[in-house]
């Protein structure tokens, strides 16, 4: 029995861990024995029996013994070793692509092997991939396993045994101890049904052969829903204290005097929806009040939010105070600078703007006319919050498409933006739907606001699902949609992440285009081009002087030109459901008819057929973001920028989605009955992260 806590006890303790192996450890965010522990499987392997060869299906995961009756060296497309081995059923093949010349060496002709993998159909008859096998000796007979086998996340050069190996040491440690300290009281546990925390952790590493294997891939088993509800548990709690501390703060109390947003009003060409009107009405009451806001406004493609936050922005400038308004791209942030000034210029105020890209002579000067109080709003990109820039009386930051800062940066900015006891209202927007379970999540800080319809006057898009292969019919369309007056999109999306090889992909497109469509005045924008450049080239779309845009995916948001009805978006098979209807959303935005073509590469996987027909089918936010979750995962469908927040260790969002309301009620229940325990369940779970709960 060890007395020394285990999360003091570093892996270096633990045989075979010298600093190399740590420091793999360490990329998977493991630093001590206690995270070891909490390194939970993926899924599970049976290795309890072994199989007879002869009994082996197509995909079956087998675990197999038997002798070696061939080994040799095959030369086709890609060099391999092919291994024979039989019982006295029948014989399969076991084929490496990667070999050394001492594996080969020790896979001699008579050993005795055992190994584990999928059956796959090769040309000589069964055959498994690259399987984990060991080399027995003769004169021992080796015991097969007596529980599941749990198959780690690991890292490059970290193998399944080593990191197998380790975490039975750090079970071992767990035996006879209770190191690893339960938070939560017995009667709690009892209360919410939970497993207590030592049985629950060795269940999860060494589940018994009689939980069933189905039930430990796919659902959860009774260890896993217990350390899934105490990750949830702490990120709930941390949420819930980022909220009540704001409530303890002091905010300026904007009480608007009505004639400037009247006179704002008037000018706009269209009345507000029920939606937009709902939504002003609920942010104005928190306006009034004494602690900060903290609001989500959530609304489709299209439906508005702008006016909703120029409203906001008025609300606190007609109170005495300044407003900030943040986007996440230069594109994006130099839309909304294009609306303010249009709107505002004409009420005598001044609109600044700043980017990281900003000349120091005008820097200098928007400094100054902010310190001095005669730059109401100032729009840019998170320059907005570098160190000199300082604000008069900020009293309203507005952040639009949140989810592409993450939550440290919303709470970095609400740090940066108090200023003394007073802390500004914030106002954070999203045309990214978020499914009402990741918002019970990633946004428990924030009140929510929802603009559920579209302004009058939209027609719906039509989305058709086109094969590369009828690329030439697509042209045709595009040159007759044209011709009669129309303006189009074509967007390059490239699964490679790196900005130069999509911008590249577009320029090769565009010369294409050029060369089919002489007739056409075609132009490119993407996000290496200088900003100066982006503006102009949208100026000259939308002015109708362009009438095809080849654009990459930094046309996602925010980019209105209502006379654009047709869009062509490549290789959509590569984007997530949100950002196909973010990007399909920049077309359909007056009574034109509109459509929009994916044009994938063939042969389609099932799930992207799955997926795009989700896109197909509907053109509701929502259910599309309900849909993403379910098919691709909570960290894809809010960005990896929210990996400070959504990566969870344990849990799965989709998966433990019905646990978020027990969870919802457990953290008020500790809040109330056992705050004792809140700290320590935070730096359990969010440990080097926590420096948002800070805030």
């Amino acid at each position: 029995m060890h007395s020394e806590p285990i999360h003091h006890i570093p892996l270096t303790r633990l045989k075979g861990v010298g600093s190399a192996l740590e420091r793999k450890f360490n990329q998977l965010g493991i630093y001590n024995v206690q995270d070891l522990l909490f390194h939970i499987p993926l899924r599970y392997e049976d290795r309890t029996k072994i199989s007879s060869i002869g009994k082996v299906t197509i995909g079956d995961q087998v675990q197999l013994q038997g002798e070696i009756v061939n080994n040799t060296v095959r030369f086709g497309r890609r060099r391999s070793l092919n291994c024979v081995i039989g019982d006295n059923t029948g014989f399969i093949t076991l084929r490496f692509f990667h070999f050394s010349a001492a594996q080969k060496e020790a896979l001699q002709t008579g050993k005795q092997v055992r190994c584990f993998g999928e059956a796959k159909r090769g040309r000589s008859g069964f055959e498994m991939y690259h399987p984990e096998y060991s080399i027995l000796d003769d004169s021992v007979n080796k015991p097969v396993a007596d529980s599941l086998t749990p198959i780690y996340p690991t890292t490059e050069g970290l193998q399944q045994g080593r990191l197998r190996n380790v975490a039975r040491q750090a079970l071992k440690m767990l035996e006879g101890s209770d190191q690893v300290q339960d938070y939560f009281p017995p009667e709690l546990a009892h209360q919410l049904g939970l497993q207590r925390l030592t049985e629950a952790i060795k269940l999860v590493h060494q589940p018994p052969i009689d939980i069933a294997i189905s039930l430990t891939n796919e659902t959860v088993n009774p260890g896993q829903k217990r350390l899934a509800f105490e990750e949830l548990l702490a990120h709930r709690l941390c949420m819930r204290r980022l909220r009540n501390d704001s409530r303890t703060q002091s905010a300026p109390q904007l009480r608007a005097a009505d004639e400037l947003i009247s006179s704002y009003l008037r000018t706009l060409p269209f009345t507000l929806t029920r939606g937009q009107q709902k939504a002003y009405q609920q942010i104005a009451q928190d306006l009034a009040s004494a602690s900060p806001m903290l609001r989500l406004l959530q609304g489709d493609v299209g439906s508005g939010k702008t006016v909703v936050a120029a409203l906001s922005a008025l609300h606190a400038i007609a109170s005495g105070y300044q407003a900030a308004l943040m986007a996440p791209t230069e594109i994006l942030a130099e839309q909304h600078l294009l609306n303010f000034k249009n709107w505002f210029t004409p009420l005598g105020i001044k609109v600044g703007w700043l980017s990281g890209r900003s000349k120091a002579s005008e820097r200098r000067q928007l400094l100054d006319n902010l310190a001095d109080g005669s730059c109401k709003l100032l729009i840019g990109t998170h320059a907005l919050f570098q160190n000199d820039v300082a604000y008069l009386r900020l009293g309203l930051v507005i952040i639009d498409e949140q989810h592409r800062f993450g939550v440290h940066q919303r709470l970095a900015l609400r740090e940066k933006a108090a200023t003394g006891d007073i802390n500004p209202h914030q106002l954070v927007m999203t045309a990214t739907p978020i499914p009402r379970t990741l918002a019970m999540s990633a946004y428990a800080d924030l009140d929510t606001s929802v603009i559920s319809e579209l302004p009058p006057g939209r027609t719906p898009i039509n989305t058709a699902i086109i094969s590369s292969a009828r690329r030439d019919e697509v042209i045709e369309r595009i040159y007759e949609a044209c011709s009669k007056g129309s303006q189009a999109y074509w967007v390059c999306t490239l699964i490679e992440e790196s900005e130069a090889l999509q911008c590249q992909a577009a320029e090769v497109t565009m010369e294409r285009l050029v060369k089919q469509l002489p007739n056409l005045t075609i132009d490119i924008i993407h996000g290496r081009m200088k900003s100066k450049q982006k503006t102009e080239v949208m100026e000259h779309f939308k002015i109708g002087k362009i009438q095809l845009l080849v654009a990459t995916t930094v046309i996602e948001v925010g980019v209105d030109v209502p006379n654009a009805s047709l869009m062509v978006i490549e290789n959509p098979e590569r984007l997530g459901l949100s950002q196909l209807h973010q990007l399909r959303g920049r077309i359909g935005r007056s009574s034109i008819e509109s459509h929009c073509l994916l044009l994938y590469q063939t042969p389609l996987s099932d799930a992207s057929k799955q997926r795009l027909q989700v896109i197909r089918e509907s053109t509701d936010g929502f259910h599309i973001a309900e849909k993403d979750l379910e098919l691709r995962g909570p960290g894809q469908v809010l960005g990896t920028q929210q990996a400070g927040l959504m990566t969870f260790r344990v849990a799965d969002i989709t998966r433990d989605a019905e646990l978020l309301g027990e969870v919802r009620d457990a953290a008020e229940i500790v809040l109330q009955q056992y705050p004792e325990i809140i700290d320590p369940l935070i730096n359990r779970w969010l440990g080097g992260r926590i420096n948002y709960a800070k805030v």
